[in-house]
């Protein structure tokens, strides 16, 4: 199955991207795929306009990856009606299956351009869950700024944190503890989020995908008008 990518479809590809967390993880995910396709978009457009340039449009196989990968974590973990029936043992396997199907989408399309940085955010984040028990690791200090005040006594490490797909993991008993979510905004943005270097190399691709769509026609065959 292929689709082709335009303006109105860039928002469909980011979101269904997105691997969701209580903890604010959703947030910026959400937030640096929006930034990224908004900047791209323009910048991609800019640039073939000021270039005497169409934008392009680029063939995009098994699309149909993307939304079966987020159909289970929407249940999992955005739906309060769901996510709360779901017993936490099956959490795992839906996101490590969910983030196996992104992979298969990555490496059929890595070929284009950012893809090959998408699929290595994806490959990151895929393997730390998948060697901490299927779930994304978060450090406890870290999971302290991101929690509301007086609810810290409900985290408990080596258990899943909320509703969300993190495991609080102390950094010695986490498995390459640096491609978890070990990383936070600046302070002074006053908006605390945790998130992974895989989620910048995700956020960067999709940039990069349709920064070089507005680029020279001839350098990617898969690019059609």
């Amino acid at each position: 199955m292929r689709l082709s990518i335009s303006k109105d479809l860039c928002g469909i590809l980011g979101k269904a991207l997105i691997s969701a967390n209580e903890f604010n993880h959703k947030n910026f995910i959400d937030m640096v795929l929006l930034v990224a396709v908004v900047v791209g978009l323009i910048g991609g457009y800019l640039r073939a306009r000021l270039s005497g340039r169409q934008y392009r449009t680029v063939n995009i196989k098994l699309i149909g990856l993307v939304f079966l990968a987020y159909l289970p974590q929407f249940f999992a973990f955005y739906l309060p009606a769901t996510r709360s029936l779901l017993p936490n043992a099956w959490v795992p396997y839906i996101l490590v299956v969910s983030q196996a199907l992104l992979l298969i989408f990555a490496w059929a399309n890595r070929k284009l351009p950012g893809f090959w940085l998408l699929g290595l955010g994806l490959l990151s984040n895929f393997t730390v869950i998948l060697l901490n028990g299927g779930l994304m690791p978060l450090q406890p200090q870290i999971a302290q700024q991101l929690t509301l005040p007086g609810s810290e006594s409900l985290l408990k490490e080596g258990k899943r944190v909320g509703f969300g797909k993190d495991i609080l993991l102390k950094k010695e008993d986490t498995i390459l503890w640096f491609l978890g979510d070990i990383f936070m905004l600046p302070s002074f943005l006053n908006y605390p989020l945790a998130f992974s270097i895989g989620d910048i190399f995700i956020g960067v691709g999709a940039f990069w995908l349709l920064w070089q769509l507005g680029g020279p026609h001839h350098i990617y065959e898969e690019v059609s008008p």
